[in-house]
């Protein structure tokens, strides 16, 4: 008698962690809106709503988010503060936050980048550039808008220096004496906007060489993400913005 064999069974696939998304924002409408927009894609879903600052930090604690949208302008505590907190909680350090603006050019904009966040986006924004502001930001790029350019972002600092709240001179020239050549060479093309990719080709190295300069970088200079390593180029004045 002929023994039939039988094909293995193909084992499924598992299914990607979506990234978690957490929305900030006193509007009702605008986070039922995003709520729409975001649980309509495969690869994502909102963990929580939160109509100010403080609940958005209680949430984040609650359910580990990868994404936070937080909205500037809320009553009581509002998205910077809430950004501050969320950014020095050690338990939340893989959480990233997208600052959401009325304005693109917005006072408040270097004050969130000081704060923490990965980058800002205007609440007019489309909703491709917005769900793919969530997915840069989870990746732990730098995201600025297409109509907020790293010239913006370069005035915004040099503007407010005197204001912030990051470390004086000589603590920034001692973070960065610690950072080799190398290091300091693609922080300066980081700070001008440059992908991996692009830095690679500009210091003839390859994509995964400037990847580890960068989270050395990152490592040596406190920095927590890419946003952070351009705040702290642009402050230190190791870059200095160009008036054009």
């Amino acid at each position: 008698m002929t023994q039939q064999t039988s094909s293995p069974t193909p084992t499924p696939e598992a299914p990607a962690v979506p990234i978690k998304v957490l929305l900030a924002d006193d509007q009702a409408l605008l986070r039922s809106a995003f709520r729409v927009l975001v649980d309509s894609e495969p690869d994502m879903e909102v963990v929580g709503e939160a109509a100010d600052g403080a609940r958005a930090v209680e949430l984040a604690r609650a359910t580990g988010p990868d994404v936070v949208l937080m909205d500037i302008r809320m009553p009581g505590t509002d998205g910077l503060a809430a950004t501050r907190m969320i950014s020095a909680d050690p338990e939340l350090s893989a959480v990233r936050v997208v600052m959401l603006t009325t304005f693109e050019v917005d006072e408040y904009v270097v004050q969130s980048l000081r704060a923490g966040a990965s980058g800002f986006l205007g609440k007019g924004a489309e909703p491709d550039e917005l769900l793919n502001a969530i997915r840069i930001a989870a990746a732990g790029e730098a995201l600025l808008s297409p109509t907020a350019t790293k010239g913006l972002i370069a005035t915004f600092l040099a503007q407010g220096g005197s204001a912030g709240e990051g470390p004086d001179n000589a603590e920034y020239a001692e973070r960065l004496a610690a950072l080799t050549g190398r290091e300091r060479e693609v922080l300066v093309q980081v700070a001008g906007g440059h992908s991996n990719d692009r830095i690679a080709e500009r210091l003839a190295v390859s994509p995964l060489t400037v990847k580890t300069h960068v989270n050395r970088a990152m490592a040596k200079l406190g920095a927590r993400d890419r946003a952070q390593l351009v705040v702290v180029a642009y402050e230190s004045g190791l870059v200095r913005p160009r008036a054009d």
